[in-house]
């Protein structure tokens, strides 16, 4: 149960560590570039906050913050019944999971996050991989919550 998940995650934050240490190496000394004229750009950030630069500077607090919600959803992650409807909840966990850690690792050896996709037609935050992994992984969870998962008695109902 647990083999499987672990492994991704492992593969996961080692994606989202090698981008960023890509980013650090080719694109720290420059400070940006374009990616895809109009649409991407890739510029080097040093993110000391967490989504839109909130809690900025408090790196203890945002750590503490990040552990107690590691420990939460791998104590749900447990709990969930081990059937084959809850596989796409599992998946948005993990996703999640990783996401978190990849974005703790950095706070821990670099005391901020390493920032560098940004979108050039909106203004929109800049971003990194394990950024993607914790916005997909919500979504795909909040939408199976709202839409696809029922509660014992609404499967009654439906049968």
């Amino acid at each position: 149960m647990w083999l499987i998940p672990a492994i991704a995650a492992v593969i996961l934050i080692g994606l989202d560590q090698a981008t960023k240490y890509l980013a650090l190496v080719n694109l720290k000394p420059i400070g940006s570039m374009v990616l895809a004229n109009g649409f991407l750009d890739l510029t080097f950030v040093e993110n000391r906050g967490v989504a839109f630069g909130m809690f900025s500077g408090q790196r203890w607090f945002i750590l503490l913050l990040t552990g107690v919600i590691t420990v939460v959803l791998l104590y749900y992650f447990a709990k969930l019944p081990k059937t084959n409807e809850y596989k796409f909840v599992r998946m948005s966990m993990v996703l999640i999971f990783a996401g978190a850690i990849g974005n703790m690792i950095d706070r821990i050896f670099r005391g901020y996050v390493v920032d560098f996709f940004e979108f050039a037609f909106i203004d929109f935050p800049v971003f990194n991989v394990a950024d993607i992994y914790v916005v997909i992984g919500v979504f795909v969870l909040a939408f199976l919550i709202l839409f696809v998962i029922k509660d014992p008695e609404e499967k009654k109902k439906d049968e």
